[in-house]
């Protein structure tokens, strides 16, 4: 197994598994695969697999295991592309067949899905729009992406927000998914929010007057740029391991990062990807952010140091919430039960005035705070705004 493969496997291996990869299919896959070159080859026969059995599904009128293959073919095309940058012609085909199988299993999700294109910038935007069973309109969460990721990896973090009665949106912005082919990667999204307003408008079974954004890794930046942005129009913001200044750790990225960074920024080379990355900074627009953040993160996160969840903690102007997990990696897809519940509890405390969550420490699952030594007088999990 060459370096890249285990670099892979090592970073991200519990994301594929929360995500909508099994356990048994996620340790097989990766023992076939020796080379980095075979990677996107791989993964797009397994998800050919289950696309087979959602179409065979489709043609025998079994709607719902249809959609469920389907997706769960999407997640697999997906993490074939997600940073197999190396070989742009067979990484766009894997995508396709993401795109598609999503595309195709959007109707027979429980609840169902559509498709939402938004004009931006001489290009468009994709995303899925999914409303819970029941009268509208419904609160929203609009939901962000990182630099590898894209709406077709997110159903299962969308499934704890329809569970409680709220709505979802999953954009895929500049550099992202549907859009990175056209639109670069960019550090300022006031614009890309300002369009996500105007859209989730024209929707009737949308409540943009109960708004929240939520986003993972990269998105975890984003979504507090979006916050920002958008001020008092956003009623709660989520930042999952959102790094604070993206480029100011970039000698400590894998390669595979790097690379992916390089190539959706469409930038010539490492240096200029990384002047780039550091464009991703919170640094202005955090004393902007009003909407009440909640910021979850892991302490082994190897990406992103956890540090950067306390810098943006202070930085911002609204009052904060800041759930450190001792034991969670980049993303905390290896301890999801620990804040996915959490999260959506906390949403629909603001959204739709469900009971408040107890978040009664800066860690979870450690006997002492880690934060303590960069704080000053904050002894509980709350900063007031």
């Amino acid at each position: 197994m060459d370096e890249l493969v285990r670099s892979a496997i090592a970073h991200w291996g519990p994301r594929f598994t929360t995500n909508g990869v099994t356990a048994a299919d996620f340790a097989r896959i990766t023992a076939g695969i020796e080379r980095w070159d075979d990677w996107c080859r791989v993964w797009s026969a397994e998800g050919a697999t289950y696309e087979s059995l959602g179409r065979e599904a489709l043609a025998e009128g079994r709607s719902r295991s249809a959609g469920e293959h389907l997706a769960r073919a999407a997640v697999h095309h997906h993490f074939a592309k997600f940073v197999f940058v190396a070989d742009p012609e067979q990484m766009r085909a894997a995508h396709a067949r993401a795109v598609s199988c999503l595309t195709d299993a959007l109707p027979h999700l429980d609840p169902p899905g559509r498709r939402l294109e938004i004009a931006f910038e001489g290009s468009h935007l994709v995303a899925v729009v999914r409303v819970p069973r029941g009268e509208g309109p419904h609160p929203v969460v609009l939901m962000l992406p990182g630099l590898d990721s894209a709406k077709e990896e997110l159903g299962s973090t969308e499934q704890t927000f329809l569970d409680r009665g709220m709505a979802t949106v999953t954009l895929d912005g500049p550099g992202q998914g549907e859009a990175e082919y056209a639109l670069p990667l960019r550090g300022d999204w006031a614009p890309v929010a300002e369009v996500a307003w105007e859209a989730i408008g024209t929707q009737p079974d949308l409540d943009r007057d109960r708004l929240a954004v939520w986003g993972v890794s990269l998105g975890g930046y984003y979504a507090p740029r979006v916050a920002a942005a958008l001020g008092d129009r956003v009623s709660a913001c989520v930042s999952l391991a959102g790094p604070f200044n993206f480029g100011e750790h970039w000698s400590s990225l894998p390669q595979l990062t790097r690379d992916t960074l390089r190539v959706r920024s469409g930038s010539v080379d490492d240096e200029e990807a990384r002047r780039r990355a550091l464009e991703l900074d919170l640094s202005e627009a955090a004393a902007h952010l009003v909407a009440p953040l909640l910021i979850v993160f892991g302490r082994q996160d190897r990406l992103i140091p956890w540090e950067d969840a306390v810098r943006m903690r202070d930085a911002v102007a609204g009052p904060v919430t800041l759930l450190l997990l001792e034991d969670g990696n980049h993303g905390c897809a290896n301890v999801a039960p620990q804040h996915r519940p959490t999260t959506a509890d906390w949403l629909a405390a603001r959204l739709l005035g469900a009971p408040e969550p107890r978040i009664a420490s800066y860690t979870a699952g450690a006997t002492t705070d880690p934060t303590a030594d960069l704080t000053t007088d904050l002894t509980a999990a709350t900063k007031a705004g």
